[in-house]
């Protein structure tokens, strides 16, 4: 799991919305979204909805909905109140040490030491008050080791002694494929589905350019099993149509050295950056409901589902269906060569 904290933001809600519906314990919620799994049961806590209004079956509304939290957690935020401003007397001695040139971290880490009086901030709370109305009124930026007028947006820590090294980050990526006008590039990433169907999961592969399709059925989510069926698929197309593949970093994905195509991966808690297979997905589960038995994902049914989605007119495609695109840009490759 990644050693940062970062704000959970509403792709992560709809995930685990998704993960819930799906009957995933919070244990296996944490693990798929790389967060300790507190940071989850506080999530679904704070932001759980409850409406007391009974329907005509006397069924109430409440459950964990990813639109609802996702308000309930900028309410708060618009409503929060900083403590500094509440307590006058922690907020001078804060003044006073920030003058003194002690670090918001110094003041917070001192003031937990020796409050008896339960009189802690933390050095977050002291730099938001330092950037507040007040804090700007009375220059306390300048009192900084670094000063700036704006504070700078906060980003999180790199996970230590990571798997994946530096130059398979996705800022590696050559450029052409953000732009998808090189064909061959692909995205990947597992469908999950209840724990009562057992390990089994479906891997789901979209070329860039032409969101050419392909699904895949796994029996559990060992990386050496999910490559390897990912290898035998793509093996089966020319090296042309087949150039790179960008993974979230999941541990499914670890094996990615035994692939013949560059392999790169998104950033910690930014599955975003794979957007074209994330919104693909979105789409599968009109098709995949999460009550459907494992066995109705294998095989040929599997094979109808991605034959529908490439045959499906796309408007980003000028109407013409990823199954067309994806057979143009083969037979164009290869006169091209």
């Amino acid at each position: 799991m990644g050693e940062h904290y970062s704000q959970i933001d509403f792709a992560e809600r709809r995930r685990i919305q998704d993960m819930r519906d799906a009957k995933m314990p919070v244990t296996a919620i944490a693990e798929a979204l790389g967060r300790h799994r507190s940071t989850i049961h506080r999530e679904i806590r704070r932001n759980f909805y409850h409406d007391p209004f009974r329907d005509r079956w006397g069924k109430e509304y409440k459950g964990y909905f990813c639109t609802s939290a996702q308000k309930y957690a900028r309410d708060r935020r618009s409503r929060r109140r900083l403590k500094l401003t509440l307590k006058p007397v922690l907020r001078d001695q804060v003044i006073a040490r920030l003058r003194e040139g002690w670090s918001p971290q110094q003041i917070a880490g001192r003031l937990k030491l020796d409050a008896s009086d339960g009189a802690t901030v933390s050095h977050e709370t002291i730099y938001r008050f330092i950037y507040g109305p007040e804090g700007r009124t009375l220059n306390l930026y300048a009192l900084l080791a670094v000063a700036r007028r704006r504070r700078r947006k906060r980003m999180g820590r790199k996970p230590r002694n990571s798997p994946i090294p530096a130059e398979r980050s996705i800022a590696n990526r050559p450029a052409e494929v953000e732009t998808r006008q090189s064909f061959g590039h692909w995205e990947c990433d597992l469908v999950i589905f209840s724990p009562q169907f057992g390990k089994s999961n479906i891997t789901s592969l979209q070329e860039r350019q032409s969101r050419y399709h392909i699904l895949i059925a796994n029996e559990d989510r060992r990386s050496a099993e999910v490559i390897s069926r990912i290898a035998t698929v793509l093996g089966k197309f020319p090296h042309y149509a087949c150039q790179t593949i960008t993974f979230d970093r999941g541990t499914e994905f670890l094996s990615y050295k035994s692939l013949s195509l560059d392999s790169y991966f998104c950033n910690t808690h930014s599955p975003w950056q794979k957007g074209g297979v994330e919104n693909a997905n979105g789409r599968l589960r009109r098709y995949l409901p999460l009550g459907v038995p494992v066995a109705e994902r294998n095989g040929s049914a599997l094979a109808a589902l991605a034959k529908r989605l490439n045959d499906t007119p796309r408007r980003c495609l000028d109407y013409r269906t990823p199954a067309e695109v994806f057979a143009a840009n083969l037979a164009a490759s290869k006169i091209g060569r």
